[in-house]
């Protein structure tokens, strides 16, 4: 198992518990992920790094002063 954060812009899109898909996109030397129906977006990721599994379980949701985050856990 592996957990992964993803960067949400507002607060009630998804709760814990939720199990949603997750969409890989190529950039030129990475990899991203968005959650779902573009509720959240994953950092960069290097292609050593890529994310093989294709759902993720919500974990938490934190507020932070620079947005909102999901703690995604996936079955890598």
């Amino acid at each position: 198992m592996r957990q992964i954060e993803f960067k949400m812009e507002r607060d009630g899109l998804l709760e814990v518990g939720d199990v949603l898909p997750i969409t890989e996109g190529k950039l030129t030397n990475a990899y991203y992920y968005t959650l779902g129906r573009s509720y959240a977006m994953s950092a960069n990721f290097p292609i050593t790094d890529r994310i093989s599994a294709r759902e993720g379980k919500v974990l938490d949701i934190k507020t932070t002063d620079r947005g909102y985050y999901v703690v995604v856990e996936v079955d890598d």
